[in-house]
């Protein structure tokens, strides 16, 4: 059986197509949905990878699931497409497991659309597009808060009146789920011991960005909160921040609500210190001597640091920090950075280890880069949420996976 990862956004759908074994047999993107010109990728993966690319215009969703699925037919896939698994990206308190999609559980998604009013209401298009086109198949949501679902009230709980919590739901929830989840599990089998005999913390840099501290395999405190905009510095985005710093810009500064979105948004994190987001260039900068650049490292990688030190308080002893996604995997110089001089937690880099991994060509995707004589094992792991996402799925239907 095939298993179908669509990941639907507002003018867009990613896929992946896996066998139930979850070997990848092709991907792709649709994108620029209901502009005046779009374009699809599509691509095989059969030993060696080829792409077909498609210009066309995709009046809307409908059109685009269309492409992806006679692109599947062409390339003489997709005829043993079995279940469709839908990344959600807020589950709020509703979900915290993969659910089989019926109408209960669409209206239920829905009602989480204002704790995720940019992303939830694009993730029901997709669903409500497949299920329409393709009803005979089951479909399952998995969702990038439900890995959050364990934290415990002292974790989630923000220190506001009670009312807030209960009538608007205000409290922390988490995100990038499925890749902690899915690089806790690869980190256990990398060490072969049990995953619930483990502490760690879990590092996702990417342009997004967040800490996850698990316990026994159950997240017990995540960086994110209510929305993606909490903890770690990101590209674009703040991370921890007063929140009086808010009231100040309105009140002092005469900013409207819509600028303040934007700036805390779109306009921090890296590129707010350097005018920059992307760490291959601030990193070139950096050695270049450019001032910006340095502080925006410094800032970046000492956030990252405060939380490794206070999630192995909050876990009780460490066993293994991971480095993941884009900037965790790529970026030898942030892991050096911070990893530096934390021998109190029993971290030790082996600096020549660190700059050579290269989680592409590693069995399983994951790399040791601490010193062979280190309390606590630092990892690079190949982040794989799509696939993550057709395991959950299977698992869902009882399958294989």
């Amino acid at each position: 059986m095939q298993v179908l990862v669509l990941n639907s956004g507002s003018s867009s759908i990613k896929y992946r197509l896996f066998d139930d074994s979850l070997t990848l047999l092709a991907s792709g993107l649709v994108e620029r949905i209901g502009e005046p010109s779009g374009r699809a990728v599509h691509r095989r993966h059969d030993g060696e990878t080829t792409e077909a690319i498609e210009e066309a215009v995709f009046a809307d969703h409908a059109a685009g699931f269309h492409s992806l699925i006679a692109a599947l037919e062409q390339g003489g896939l997709g005829e043993d497409l079995g279940a469709i698994g839908h990344r959600v990206v807020h589950g709020g308190e509703e979900f915290v497991a993969p659910s089989l999609i019926d109408d209960e559980v669409v209206a239920r998604i829905r009602a989480q659309v204002p704790l995720a009013p940019l992303h939830n209401p694009a993730n029901l298009t997709g669903i409500e597009v497949a299920a329409g086109l393709r009803p005979e198949l089951p479909q399952v949501a998995v969702f990038d808060t439900a890995f959050h679902g364990t934290l415990p009230p002292r974790a989630y709980r923000y220190a506001l009146p009670t009312e807030l919590y209960r009538e608007h739901g205000v409290r922390r929830y988490g995100f990038h789920g499925t890749s902690h989840a899915f690089v806790a599990r690869r980190t256990a089998a990398h060490l072969d011991r049990p995953l619930d005999e483990l502490d760690l913390i879990t590092l996702h840099l990417g342009n997004g960005a967040s800490a996850t501290a698990i316990s026994g395999g159950r997240s017990i405190d995540t960086s994110m909160g209510l929305t993606p905009l909490e903890g770690l510095v990101m590209g674009t985005r703040c991370g921890d921040l007063d929140p009086a710093v808010l009231l100040h810009l309105h009140r002092q500064a005469g900013y409207d609500l819509d600028q303040i979105d934007a700036i805390l948004n779109r306009s921090s994190g890296l590129l707010g210190l350097c005018g920059e987001n992307d760490l291959r260039a601030i990193d070139r900068r950096a050695r270049d001597g450019d001032a910006d650049a340095e502080l925006a490292l410094e800032v970046y990688t000492y956030r990252i640091r405060k939380y490794l030190g206070a999630y192995t308080a909050a876990l009780g002893g460490l066993d293994a920090v991971v480095f993941t996604a884009g900037v965790g995997e790529n970026q030898p110089g942030v892991r050096a950075r911070v990893c530096d001089d934390l021998e109190v937690l029993g971290i030790r880099l082996d600096a020549a280890a660190n700059a050579a991994a290269d989680v592409g060509a590693a069995p399983g995707g994951v790399v040791a880069i601490h010193a062979p004589d280190a309390r606590v094992a630092v990892l690079v792991v190949a982040t794989d949420e799509e696939r993550e996402i057709a395991e959950q799925t299977l698992q869902a239907l009882g399958g294989a996976g």
